[in-house]
């Protein structure tokens, strides 16, 4: 059994310590909306103090501003980061739970150092070929779950603000996809674009408006 010590290094240095170093954490950004790419994204951090990140925290915990910070430090200083976009077509054919898996495992896969031990923030992730744990949030606990989730959030954060550009009528800059009045007042106006997924109801009950 691993026990955890304190701080938000804890998980990795008692996985270290039992001989299950390098440890990677995967998280994703996107579930929730209704538009837009799923990003998952995998992290394997170092633990020396020149590669500790400052402020390192949930994503969700930390202002903008603080994410592009931390997503910097963490793009310099980890040992290897991996994401990837499941589209938002895959994401309807797949269903999210299981978007949502495969994302975590494409992520974690595509990290050019192997992991012998694997985090992730909610969901148990198989087919990695070592072992894992999900943690219960993960993201507020495990070092390299929280970085995930930072550069799978700032990376997806940055996609849509490229929507925004394509797609001027939704506002994707501002809601990122996410089900908020103003989006949901530009889907019931201009009706889903090829970036929703139609699955949700919301966008299904949108109604379709002609070119």
């Amino acid at each position: 059994m691993i026990r955890p010590g304190k701080g938000i290094y804890g998980y990795e240095r008692a996985l270290a310590r039992a001989g299950l170093a390098p440890v990677a954490g995967a998280d994703e950004a996107g579930r929730g909306a209704c538009a837009g790419p799923l990003v998952a994204a995998a992290v394997i951090l170092g633990d020396t103090p020149s590669r500790r990140i400052q402020g390192l925290a949930d994503s969700k915990l930390l202002t903008a501003r603080a994410r592009e910070r931390v997503y910097g430090e963490v793009m310099a200083k980890a040992l290897s980061v991996a994401w990837v976009r499941v589209e938002a077509a895959e994401c309807d054919q797949l269903g999210m739970h299981e978007a949502d898996i495969q994302g975590l495992r494409r992520a974690l896969l595509r990290l050019d150092q192997p992991a012998s031990y694997v985090l992730t923030d909610g969901f148990p992730v198989d087919g990695l070929g070592v072992p894992g744990l999900a943690v219960w949030k993960g993201d507020r606990v495990a070092a390299c779950v929280a970085a995930a989730s930072v550069v799978a959030k700032v990376t997806r954060d940055r996609i849509m603000a490229g929507y925004a550009d394509a797609y001027p009528d939704y506002a994707f800059d501002v809601h990122k996809g996410y089900v908020t009045k103003l989006h949901q007042q530009r889907l019931d106006e201009f009706g889903p674009c090829e970036i929703h997924r139609f699955s949700y109801a919301n966008v299904a009950r949108a109604k379709v408006v002609a070119p």
